[in-house]
């Protein structure tokens, strides 16, 4: 009974807040709190619901009995996983947006925001809670066109109108493979329920198998961001308002992963090695790619979407390896793999929300998106700062924050194939090892500069020169995404004991089941592995090093201390034309990936009054999208021929029309004669 009320609770008080939006639409504030309050009080009942789920049983309502359609929602401990991941996130960015869409007050329409915002976020619930391959895309195409929607909320920007162009056309190709995978599953089982998609997936013929998964891996993946697919994702999360932006690349993402394991594991079983290498290599490609642009990329949104890309590809490694042990024979290991795809799952819609919010707040208090316009802002936003760096040691994968943490067990769970009987498995997964620890030191580099440029040293432009700190419902979003970056971090052992329950339902084995290595010392010790994440060996750690800081600031130097200005390069006062600009500093990754980024550099100069005298240089590099260029450009280019070749026969003249009618009737009369003789 509880687990009704709760599940309805929170699709109720959705659906209050986008009601209440659309009936308060004239009044910006009053809007403002009936939509963000209602969302939160939802997010607080989903939280309460999947925990109730996660720990207990599961949960079936039933909305038709039919034998063909049997519409309903089914949550799982896979499920109820997923909604409690959406509902933390939803209640974060729900406090952070009533401060948030201040900014858009007399300017946008806040109801209308406030109605889209509610809706996107029940779509995803229902999402991961569909029991039926109909409701599920009526749902899922659902929070496709309410996204499309909030991303083109600043639709009088053209960038916005694009973003949002291509993000549709994107959404809906994946949406037709979705359907064909789908298709082969019903005409398999008779029935479009997923109970018996279950039931007959893992016995259908071994072409049909092979279908049903790659038509899922592109239409799911076409969600994700994976590359190639990857198009839409860094055009549409920066154009989308900051708070949805968070929830998009920190949740939305996320329901393709969830189709992942639903579709491979239970489903199709994951018994098909090559499924699992296949999706192992793509993750590998994401990461490197993802990060490898965002270093580049002076757009604070547009970087942490392309970062998005690079965090997809490594849960999607972690899945591939889960899927290459379960097809191998080694259960216990898959489900180490699955446990630590999860975990870095839950923590990168942690910190990728908070960064997302902590670029809203910059665009919000400058007005700018563009890296080397900031600087200084350390000391103009201070709180903000503080909060924003947490996020980024957390991405960048350093102790004890909660990127290291799932990142390390992802690592160790690769490493363990040295185990497995299989040598291709003792090769690959390696390699995807040695890919992960590039992808995190490239990470670290891009939120090294992304720091270091946007908030060090001196403002160079007036946006920065004015920057302050965001109001209290901001910072409070933030707060609660900081602080579980650090707990999550800190507590790897409850969280690993936690996923351990939801893997082992469709790993078919539990971490903790059977011993492969001696124990290994350390607090996270799985007793099957050798794999250990030691928490007071990390809180040691950082006890001595705030010591040594303590020490550093109270022993003082018995001599005295002479205090000078900084020398800037032989210049009395240092400026911000003196400082290192972002695109010198990722200088030498440019140089080492030359040959896939091809830098196009402009050099501009303005004269005076005399072409012999040059008044300033302006010098700008360009990287070349190769995927959106080489791939995408020419299918646009060979469609568009397609069509005007094809706009010839619309001539506009209803005799050209009847011809044609009348053509296609002869040719079908003349069919029907010879098949009938």
């Amino acid at each position: 009974m509880i687990y009704n009320d709760l599940f309805s609770g929170l699709i109720i008080f959705f659906l209050i807040g986008a009601i209440l939006s659309i009936v308060f639409s004239k009044n910006d504030r009053l809007a403002t709190y009936c939509s963000f309050l209602s969302a939160s009080i939802a997010s607080v009942l989903g939280i309460i619901f999947s925990l109730a789920v996660i720990f207990g049983e599961n949960f079936l309502f039933t909305i038709s009995n039919h034998t063909f359609l049997n519409f309903g929602f089914f949550v799982d401990r896979l499920s109820a996983f997923f909604i409690l991941v959406i509902s933390v996130a939803v209640f974060a960015v729900s406090i952070y947006s009533i401060g948030y869409t201040r900014e858009y007050y007399g300017k946008k329409n806040i109801g209308y925001l406030g109605f889209l915002y509610n809706i996107f976020i029940l779509s995803m619930i229902l999402v991961v809670s569909a029991n039926n391959a109909i409701m599920f895309l009526i749902v899922w195409e659902l929070m496709s066109v309410i996204s499309f929607f909030l991303v083109i909320f600043e639709h009088e920007k053209p960038e916005t109108r694009k973003a949002g162009f291509i993000y549709i056309v994107m959404t809906h190709v994946g949406t037709g493979f979705i359907l064909l995978s789908f298709l082969i599953l019903a005409g398999a089982s008779g029935s479009f329920s997923f109970e018996s998609f279950s039931a007959s997936g893992s016995a259908m013929p071994p072409l049909l198998k092979d279908l049903a998964f790659l038509f899922a891996l592109i239409g799911f993946g076409a969600k994700a961001g994976i590359v190639p697919l990857h198009i839409w994702l860094p055009y549409a999360h920066p154009a989308a308002p900051s708070n949805v932006s968070a929830l998009m690349s920190g949740v939305m993402i996320k329901t393709a992963i969830y189709m992942f394991i639903r579709v491979f594991f239970d489903f199709l079983g994951a018994d098909v090695p090559w499924w699992g290498f296949l999706v192992f290599a793509l993750g590998a490609v994401s990461a490197l790619t993802g990060i490898m642009y965002a270093v580049v990329e002076p757009d604070l949104k547009k970087m942490l979407a392309f970062s998005s890309i690079e965090n997809i590809g490594i849960i999607l490694l972690g899945i591939g390896a889960s899927m290459i042990f379960l097809a191998s024979g080694s259960p216990v290991l898959s489900a180490i793999a699955a446990i630590a795809a999860l975990y870095h799952l839950l923590n990168h819609s942690v910190f990728k929300g908070l960064l997302f919010m902590g670029a809203g707040s910059i665009l919000f208090s400058t007005h700018t998106k563009n890296i080397e316009e900031l600087g200084g802002l350390i000391k103009k936003m201070p709180v903000m700062a503080l909060l924003f760096l947490i996020g980024v040691l957390s991405i960048s994968a350093l102790p004890p924050f909660s990127g290291f943490a799932s990142e390390w067990l992802l690592l160790q769970s690769m490493l363990l194939s040295f185990n497995s009987t299989d040598s291709i498995v003792r090769i690959v997964l390696p390699v995807g090892a040695a890919a992960l620890a590039l992808t995190g030191a490239l990470a670290a580099f891009c939120f090294l500069k992304t720091f270091g440029i946007g908030f060090l040293a001196l403002p160079r432009s007036e946006h920065a020169q004015h920057a302050k700190d965001p109001n209290k419902p901001m910072l409070i979003g933030m707060g609660i995404f900081a602080i579980l970056s650090i707990l999550l971090g800190l507590l790897p052992v409850y969280v690993v004991t936690f996923l351990d329950r939801i893997v082992r339902d469709f790993a078919g084995a539990s971490a903790f089941d059977q011993p492969i290595l001696p124990g290994s010392p350390g607090i996270l010790t799985i007793p099957s592995t050798a794999i250990s994440i030691s928490t007071p060996v990390i809180l040691a750690a950082i006890l001595f090093f705030v010591l040594i800081l303590l020490a550093m600031r109270f022993i003082k130097n018995p001599g005295a201390q002479k205090v000078y200005e900084t020398w800037g390069c032989g210049q009395p006062i240092s400026t911000a034309r003196n400082e290192y600009t972002a695109c010198a500093f990722s200088k030498p990754v440019q140089m080492w990936f030359k040959n896939i980024f091809r830098p196009v550099r402009e050099l501009r100069a303005s004269y005076t009054v005399s072409p012999l005298i040059k008044e300033s240089f302006k010098f700008e590099v360009h990287i070349e999208q190769i995927f959106e260029r080489y791939i995408y450009s020419p299918v646009v280019d060979v469609m568009l021929g397609r069509s005007r070749n094809i706009k010839r026969i619309q001539t506009g003249s209803i005799h050209a029309y009847l011809s044609y009618i009348f053509g296609t009737m002869v040719i079908l009369m003349m069919y029907i004669i010879i098949g009938g003789s």
